[in-house]
This record gives structure tokens, C-alpha cells and sequence, in this order.
């Protein structure tokens, strides 16, 4: 063969192992980088982009044991502090996902969510959290976030009061913000309409069941007489039992004897106690604030709902697990845009 063309074959040999050592260096590349982007940029241990199982495992294998021991003495000092956690995480996720923004303090770059209308004077519990997390701080530093404390004692506080329990999936991360107006405006009013309720749930991506099964959470807890007003100006149902009206009476003598802030129970029969009485409650007309009594008057397909959890608990029980995992997933925060605060009233 000539030489000319034995040095043409031989580059293009060249060329043609250069090109297909190009694509695989690509391959290569692009498989090493994969891993990383769906990771946030992180190792596995600190990706925090996925909820899951067993995320303390064995970073911090008694954080569970932890949060449960502080729940359990804090409702057995007052009763009350369950519907309180489980409200806590509530209002949590209801701005900008289950992120802990509702723990934090003002400070000087923004106002924070606890002085907005649905919280001021209402929410409670904080100092529960605190503690929690000081012992967890001591045990696994920097660790275990405080939007994963609230969403692990909201269950436990339907544990420790009769109800059911179910794994939390955790490895969330705390906000750098929080936001007021976004509270003001997200969080459902206790004189909402079925439609509003409706509106408020699916704009956080929760469907009109979510909403029913998580209302259950008010078989526990206290309003304010300031909260339900619109239910003391008469049965909501005027053909409805003649329980609703003895029911508003004495709803109307109580807050008359006070500025307001009387409390009264959300559920008056097994105030204390997760379980359905809530929706039987409803079914006779004696639910405490006027957005839950619409769910059993305002509408068709809530008054089924409400009728089949008030004839099966176990459904009821079932459904509110389900919506509580759903909503404890709502936009939770990742390493990239999160952290794991030391002090839940402050970023780091």
C-alpha cells in the first residue's frame, strides 16, 4: 500500500477512536453528574431533597424516642397542647410548605407569621418545640430540623390523645424567611365557606376530601369566643335538629360573660380524645366555628364525607393518616435553600 494512503487510513483510525473516546468521556460524565443534580449538589447524608424513612437512622437514631417523650409530658401537663402541636404544623404548611416558618421570631429583615391573624393568640406551643429541640441539640447537634420535630409531634400528639399513627417522612429543612401575608392570606378563617375551604386546600394542592379529613383535627382543642361569632347568631340549619339551636344558646351565654377570649371546645362531648365525634357533632348541628358546620350543611359531597366518617372511624382514621402525610410533604425545603436551625425561633 502506498504510503500516502497507509498515513490517511491511520488518521482516520485516529480520528474515529478520538471521537468515540469523546462520547464515551461524555457518558462517563454525564452519569458521574446525574447523581449529583438529582442529589441538590450533595452527598446522599446531606441531600435533603427527598423526604423519606429512617432519615436519623444513624445520624440520630433517638430523635423520634425524643420528640415523643416531650409530647407525651407536655399533654399530660395540659391536655389542651395536642390540638395546639397538631395546629402548629397545620399553619406550618399552609405557608410556603412544612418548612418551620411559623417558629420564627420578627427580626430585622422580616415580620414573622405568628403575629398574622390566624396565629396571634391563637397558636401555642412554641416553648414545647423549644424544648424538644434543646434536648436534641444536646444529643445529636445540628441535626434534626425543627420543621421535622413539628411534623413528628403532630403525630404523636394524635397518638398520645386515642388516635392513630403513621410514618412521618422527615428530612425537611428550616427556612431563612418567613411570611405574614402569606399567612394572612393562605391559612383557612373559621367562618369559611365550603367554597373558600375548597379554594384555600387545592391551592396547596390538597383535594376536597384532604380538607374534610384534616378539619377532623378539630375533635380536639378550644376556640376563642372571638372566632366563632358567626355561629351566635343563630342555627345555621333552621330545619335542622333542635339540638343546633340548644347548642348556639349556650354558646351565646358563655361568650356573653366574657371580652372574647372565653374558650369554648371544638368538640363538646370528647374534647380531649382523636377520634370521630367531631363529625358526629356536625351531623347534629353542634360544631363550635361556622366553617365547620358547612361541611355538613353547605354542601352535598363534604355532607357525605362527613357522614361516613362519622358512621366509620376507621375510615375517618385511615383518609386523615393519608391527608397528613400529603400535607406534611407540601414544599419541603432543601439543602439548597434550607438549613438546619440550631435555635427554631432563629436561622443560624
Amino acid at each position: 500500500m502506498p504510503r500516502d494512503k497507509r498515513v490517511e487510513n491511520r488518521t482516520r483510525e485516529m480520528a474515529m477512536n478520538l471521537a468515540l473516546f469523546s462520547l464515551f468521556l461524555g457518558v462517563a460524565i454525564v452519569f458521574a453528574i446525574v447523581p449529583t443534580i438529582i442529589g441538590g449538589g450533595y452527598g446522599d447524608e446531606d441531600c435533603g431533597d427527598l423526604l423519606g424513612n429512617d432519615v436519623y437512622k444513624d445520624r440520630c437514631p433517638e430523635a423520634e424516642a425524643i420528640i415523643y417523650a416531650g409530647v407525651r409530658l407536655a399533654v399530660f401537663e395540659d391536655p389542651r397542647m395536642a390540638a395546639s402541636l397538631l395546629r402548629l404544623h397545620f399553619h406550618d404548611c399552609f405557608v410556603n410548605g412544612c418548612d418551620a416558618s411559623v417558629l420564627l421570631d420578627d427580626n430585622d429583615n422580616f415580620v414573622g407569621e405568628k403575629t398574622a391573624a390566624p396565629n396571634l393568640n391563637s397558636l401555642r406551643g412554641f416553648e414545647v418545640i423549644d424544648a424538644i429541640k434543646q434536648d436534641l441539640e444536646i444529643v445529636c447537634p445540628q441535626t434534626v430540623s425543627c420543621a421535622d420535630i413539628l411534623a413528628v409531634a403532630a403525630r404523636d400528639s394524635v397518638v398520645v390523645s386515642g388516635g392513630p399513627s403513621w410514618d412521618v417522612q422527615m428530612g425537611r429543612k428550616d427556612s431563612f424567611t418567613a411570611s405574614k401575608s402569606l399567612a394572612n392570606n393562605n391559612i383557612p378563617g373559621p367562618n369559611s365557606t365550603v367554597a373558600t375551604l375548597v379554594s384555600k386546600f387545592q391551592n396547596v394542592n390538597l383535594s376536597l376530601k384532604d380538607m374534610v379529613a384534616l378539619s377532623g383535627a378539630h375533635t380536639m382543642g378550644k376556640a376563642r369566643c372571638t372566632t366563632f361569632t358567626a355561629r351566635l347568631q343563630g342555627s345555621t340549619n333552621p330545619n335542622g335538629p333542635d339540638s343546633s339551636l340548644e347548642y348556639v344558646q349556650s354558646l351565646q351565654r358563655l361568650c356573653s360573660e366574657s371580652d372574647g377570649n372565653m374558650l369554648a371546645n371544638l368538640d363538646l362531648a370528647t374534647p380531649a380524645t382523636f377520634d370521630n365525634q367531631y363529625y358526629l357533632n356536625l351531623l347534629s348541628g353542634e360544631g363550635l366555628l361556622l366553617s365547620d358546620q358547612n361541611l355538613a350543611t353547605g354542601d352535598d359531597q363534604t355532607r357525605e364525607l362527613v357522614e361516613t366518617y362519622a358512621q366509620d372511624p376507621s375510615a375517618f382514621f385511615e383518609d386523615f393518616k393519608d391527608s397528613m402525610v400529603k400535607m406534611g410533604s407540601l414544599g419541603a425545603v432543601t439543602t439548597m435553600n434550607g438549613e438546619i436551625r440550631r435555635d427554631c425561633r432563629s436561622v443560624n
